[in-house]
């Protein structure tokens, strides 16, 4: 890894606005100990030598295969505009959840920089690229079935997205974007992508936001927001409405959710800095309340290298994956068996 990336990727953070809290509405308490993870040594079991770059996106399949969007050798400027040129290295990874080797990938010459990863009920793959300003549908072998936005053009209208962050993708195949880094809004497609409505502008109050980074939806369709720079997960019900908020004094930078439908709980990630000295990310478990179930990363029992987690997501026993773009690595995490 380069060695300058740590201080480059506090330094973004650092730039970036932050917005005076609102009142809480659900503020998380001290999580207990009834549920604890470790983390799976030497996962994954990637060919010596191999770059993944930056893995910004991961999802699960029906087989339980995960599956990660990185960067390869593609780099986030700091100062520079985004690249224009698309990277020339496979970007999508199918990897064994219990070996974690290399089933298959493709992605080559298609993105300029991947940013996240959703896989929905039918295996099809969704994935946003913010250089391009778009969002993407595949079928699970790498057929593009949708393309969303104009490639290499910004906007906030019904055709234009500016820098998309994520995709969630409801049970009746209409899905909903977060956009993103410059537009602070949600917005909502039918299944063939035809724009249905949208909200949120920037703000700190209930319903707006400062860099909606991640989304996902529960059971019932109710969404949730990682709502980054406000420190706060947002939730919605399917028409928008907000519902209430979750967040926490010692909360960092939200950067992913993840609803669970199997255990019914959600998974998001954080991610702290000390003036430019990171801190790390943790791993939080909540109810469908908003209480905190259990932490860990920086907090708690894991005794491995400071990340930034930027994505997660979690299989069908529970077990936790996350992308590390701060070492350029995946961990996986599993309850201990009994």
């Amino acid at each position: 890894m380069n060695k300058g990336r740590p201080l480059i990727a506090v330094l973004l953070l650092l730039a970036a606005c932050h917005n005076p809290q609102p009142p809480s509405i659900t503020r998380a308490g001290s999580a207990s100990s009834a549920q604890q993870y470790q983390q799976v040594k030497n996962w994954p079991n990637l060919p010596a030598g191999y770059h993944l770059g930056n893995p910004s996106g991961i999802g699960i399949d029906s087989q339980q295969n995960i599956i990660v969007f990185c960067r390869a050798g593609r780099v986030w400027p700091l100062i520079l505009p985004m690249p224009s040129s698309v990277i020339t290295a496979n970007t999508i990874l199918l990897l064994d959840r219990h070996s974690g080797k290399i089933i298959n990938s493709w992605g080559a010459g298609l993105f300029i920089m991947p940013h996240s990863l959703t896989v929905d009920k039918d295996n099809n793959i969704w994935v946003t690229d913010v250089g391009l300003h778009q969002v993407f549908k595949f079928s699970h072998e790498g057929r593009l079935l949708l393309p969303l936005g104009e490639a290499k053009v910004a906007g906030q209208d019904r055709a234009h997205f500016n820098r998309p962050t994520d995709v969630a993708v409801a049970a009746d195949g209409s899905f909903y974007v977060s956009d993103g880094y410059r537009n602070s809004r949600i917005v909502k497609f039918s299944p063939s992508g035809h724009y249905l409505f949208e909200w949120g502008k920037k703000g700190g109050g209930p319903g707006e936001f400062d860099i909606p980074h991640g989304i996902d939806l529960d059971e019932k369709g109710n969404v949730y927001v990682a709502d980054r720079e406000n420190r706060r997960i947002q939730v919605f019900d399917a028409n928008g409405k907000f519902q209430k908020e979750w967040r926490g004094n010692d909360f960092g930078r939200i950067c992913a959710v993840r609803y669970d439908k199997t255990n019914r709980e959600l998974i998001a990630v954080d991610y702290v800095t000390n003036y430019i000295r990171p801190k790390g990310s943790d791993i939080l478990v909540f109810d469908q309340e908003g209480n905190l179930l259990t932490r860990f990363g920086r907090s708690g029992s894991y005794d491995g290298p400071v990340c930034w987690y930027h994505d997660v997501a979690v299989d069908k026993d529970g077990s936790i994956y996350v992308g590390d773009i701060l070492g350029n690595t995946l961990q996986k995490f599993e309850k201990p068996s009994h």
